[in-house]
């Protein structure tokens, strides 16, 4: 049975990127970013697509050159879901992007160039209702803050972030959220924390260049589930060294394990051992596999013998408990059927999209009643 989440976030200012909300009580988002080269309008463009069909809320592009601004307004104007573009050291590209219908600029205003340049970006946002994201990384700290502070640090991190976001409020601007990112976990740790009571802007969250599929989902769900744990967080990155949509995946993964977010099928599954009365791991991979296309919220458990089995299906909206010579299926915590071992995979699927489509059925009617 799906339970609320015990988190108690921080009190945010809620901005919209497009027309998703961040912050306020707002759920919290997850966003992945492109690897094509931004200027091959159809490869960002599938990007994008394959990224929504998986749940992403916002996806960010890079945009480094005035010809690739040129190419994100053709990319705009083929997707839906809002689009945040990474501009550094040119600020009329961010110019041009803001023109072309860019849903939020990434930037860093200390290296966007004088502070007129800034005004003049800060103008464009205000004039057409686009926040800002303002990036803090570890690994791009002024020169003078290293002086300082002889590497980097949480608290060269804070004081860029306090420069930066001082430029904005000193143009009136307040519809920006802020990231302080490092590949340093205990780094990142202490930089969030540190800034979280000091402004009341959305914070964005993420390990930057946390590694591989493996080791970078597990240092990311170590650093964001502490910080999430704390109520801090308003918008996710998972950074991988792999395809942008395990990025999506995991951070649904991990926003679910923290009941923070409901999205797509939340599988239980025992590790298996010698009381498993079918493939517990085979199933589970392909079962997995199979219906990663679905968004809809679903808790399905799938243990092997029935130890453990009655008692976790009995809380799913389906579930499978082992048994020889055939297992039994649960279906909203109650017995349903009993089913062939070698034919569980079949059946725990259609039993999946029925569930699916009999809850999305629902959903409309209740709002073809309350329109």
């Amino acid at each position: 049975m799906r339970q609320e989440s015990k988190i108690k976030r921080r009190t945010s200012r809620q901005i919209m990127v497009g027309n998703v909300p961040v912050g306020g009580d707002a759920p919290i988002s997850v966003q992945s970013m492109t690897n094509t080269d931004t200027r091959d309008i159809a490869a960002t463009v599938a990007q994008i697509k394959s990224l929504e069909a998986v749940g992403a809320d916002i996806v960010r592009v890079s945009v480094p050159s005035l010809e690739a601004a040129d190419c994100f307004g053709e990319i705009r104007k083929q997707v839906t879901v809002p689009l945040v573009s990474d501009i550094h050291f040119d600020h009329k590209i961010a110019l041009r992007v803001a023109e072309l219908g860019v849903d939020c600029l990434r930037i860093n205003p200390g290296n966007i160039g004088s502070k007129d340049k800034t005004k003049a970006v800060v103008s464009a946002c205000k004039d057409r209702g686009i926040p800002i994201r303002i990036g803090v990384n570890a690994g791009s700290l002024g020169k003078d803050l290293l002086r300082k502070y002889k590497e980097p640090s949480a608290e060269a991190m804070v004081e860029s972030a306090l420069r930066n976001i001082e430029m904005l409020l000193a143009e009136d601007f307040n519809e920006f959220k802020l990231s302080l990112k490092s590949s340093n976990v205990f780094m990142a740790i202490d930089a969030y924390r540190a800034i979280a009571p000091q402004i009341e802007q959305p914070l964005h969250l993420g390990i930057t260049e946390a590694g591989g599929l493996r080791s970078g989902t597990v240092k990311s769900s170590v650093g964001l589930g502490l910080l999430l744990m704390e109520g801090l967080g308003d918008t996710i990155r998972i950074s991988l060294a792999a395809d942008p949509v395990e990025e999506i995946k995991v951070g649904f993964d991990l926003l679910k394990s923290l009941q923070l977010r409901s999205k797509g099928i939340n599988l239980v599954a025992c590790p298996s051992c010698s009381r498993q009365n079918f493939d517990v791991i085979s199933t589970v991979n392909e079962l997995e596999r199979r219906v990663e296309d679905i968004t809809e919220a679903l808790d399905v458990a799938i243990i092997g013998c029935i130890v453990n089995g009655p008692g976790e299906a009995k809380e799913a909206e389906i579930g499978l408990t082992g048994a020889t010579p055939s297992s039994l299926i649960y279906a909203d915590g109650k017995p349903h059927h009993k089913i062939a071992n070698d034919n569980l995979l079949d059946e725990l699927e259609a039993m999946v999209r029925r569930k699916v489509a009999e809850k999305q059925a629902a959903d409309s009617n209740i709002l073809a009643r309350q329109s």
